[in-house]
């Protein structure tokens, strides 16, 4: 168990990992794992120290005692538990996906360097599923006195919890947490095996987000006026750690985690009694247009089959699935075929600030120092050592920068093949239509 006060030193940590933000909104995710080494549960601490003995390349440090992954992510011991994250990823059309993809690409990462460990030491090594944590950005031009963070993740709380029981929990769950965290709102739940039900999860919660915060306020009248479904008893619990929410088996009166999810068993304000797959059926409503244009039409129709009892719960087995307790292995979509999103422009400027390239601004030359928290990076200038520090904007701007000049040089020089001529030419046209 997590002591309180390495709690409060792990929330100080994180806050002042995400306190440089873009201005735009942007989602990330995390994933805490139980370390089990020949069937019993270590500290992860107490067998490798810190990550950098786990994972055999160098790895950039990060504020505290965090690494940022050759994968893209970062890694660190927390209190007991390994956690890994993703970089953040730009709100926009395919960030569900590519969030969730970069959590699977970090896990199976760190499962290939306990693969690599435990052959070394002659042992095995697995990791248990504990929790994920689903982040969305609250940028500050969104807030006002009516709509800040504690109201937002308040309305949330009230919101998310009997859809994200269905696509996220299990039958020994206890909890969905919903915490404002000063520029972000994050919410807690156990960790999913099943990337696809992952992928829902994540682009419920988006949707949901997102189609509240264009409300005019975050008080809880807004249900009724959206035909928003409320269970009767409904009584929310402060969060065990730290500032925020939960709903839990007390909150409801009954244990919705061992409960038959297809009977009508809840009671709402109205009078009718709905099962939890109605309740969430009806709750789904009012945001599937943004969940569409998050993620896309055949995540929604996923979400809506959970719901509509066509595809299934992790609720819907007798007990919890044995893939909880050996994870990473493989990265197992399912039957769901899913659109393959390329890379964001973020992920993109990670990837080549891990690849430790040198840049070049005029006539210096840059190379990578640390990142410092998700959005910053801090350079030292080759020769004078002088420590310079960009966000991923600027480091976009950057490469787009260089990319034209290239351009230009091989149009100019006659060596552009006909399909880079072409793209040219659209952008330019682009251009002029747009002016």
């Amino acid at each position: 168990m997590k002591d309180r006060r390495t709690e409060r030193d792990t929330h100080r940590l994180r806050l002042r990992m995400f306190g440089a933000t873009p201005a735009r909104a942007v989602i990330g995710l995390e994933a805490e794992f139980n370390l089990f080494i020949n069937g019993r549960r270590r500290r992860p601490e107490k067998v490798f120290g810190d990550p950098s003995r786990l994972v055999r390349r160098r790895m950039i440090p990060r504020i505290g005692k965090s690494f940022q992954l050759p994968a893209g992510g970062a890694i660190y011991f927390d209190t007991g538990v390994i956690e890994v994250t993703t970089p953040i990823v730009e709100l926009e059309p395919g960030c569900c996906y590519r969030a969730t993809r970069l959590l699977w690409e970090q896990i199976r990462y760190l499962r290939r360097e306990l693969d690599h460990w435990e052959r070394q030491h002659g042992c095995k090594c697995r990791l248990q599923g504990f929790s994920a944590h689903y982040n969305l950005s609250f940028p500050s031009s969104r807030k006002s006195k009516l709509r800040n963070a504690t109201k937002l993740a308040y309305l949330l709380a009230h919101v998310l919890p009997v859809p994200v029981i269905l696509l996220a929990t299990n039958r020994q769950s206890s909890a969905v947490g919903v915490r404002p965290r000063g520029n972000r709102i994050e919410v807690t739940v156990d960790f999913t095996p099943d990337p696809a039900l992952m992928l829902a999860t994540c682009a419920f919660i988006a949707g949901a987000m997102e189609t509240v915060l264009r409300w005019e306020d975050f008080g809880l009248r807004r249900f009724e006026r959206h035909a928003l479904p409320r269970i009767a008893r409904f009584h929310l619990q402060k969060h065990s750690s730290r500032r925020g929410w939960r709903v839990t088996p007390d909150s409801l009166g009954r244990n919705p985690f061992t409960s038959d999810i297809n009977e009508s068993l809840w009671k709402l304000r109205d009078g009718r009694r709905l099962s939890l797959r109605a309740i969430a059926a009806e709750t789904l409503r009012p945001f599937r247009q943004r969940i569409r244009q998050i993620g896309d039409s055949s995540t929604l129709e996923h979400i809506a089959a959970v719901f509509a009892g066509d595809a299934r719960s992790l609720l819907d087995f007798e007990k919890r699935p044995d893939a909880y307790d050996d994870v990473g292995h493989s990265i197992d979509w399912g039957r769901r075929r899913m659109r393959r999103w390329p890379q964001s422009k973020y992920e993109k400027v990670i990837h080549r600030v891990i690849a430790h390239e040198p840049m070049r601004i005029g006539q210096k030359r840059y190379v990578v120092d640390r990142m410092n928290g998700w959005y910053q990076v801090e350079f030292r200038e080759v020769g004078t050592k002088r420590r310079r520090t960009f966000n991923l904007d600027d480091l976009a701007r950057l490469a787009d920068a260089k990319k034209r000049s290239h351009l230009k040089a091989k149009v100019k020089g006659g060596s552009a093949s006909p399909k880079t001529m072409s793209k040219i030419r659209r952008r330019r046209r682009t251009v002029s239509t747009t002016r």
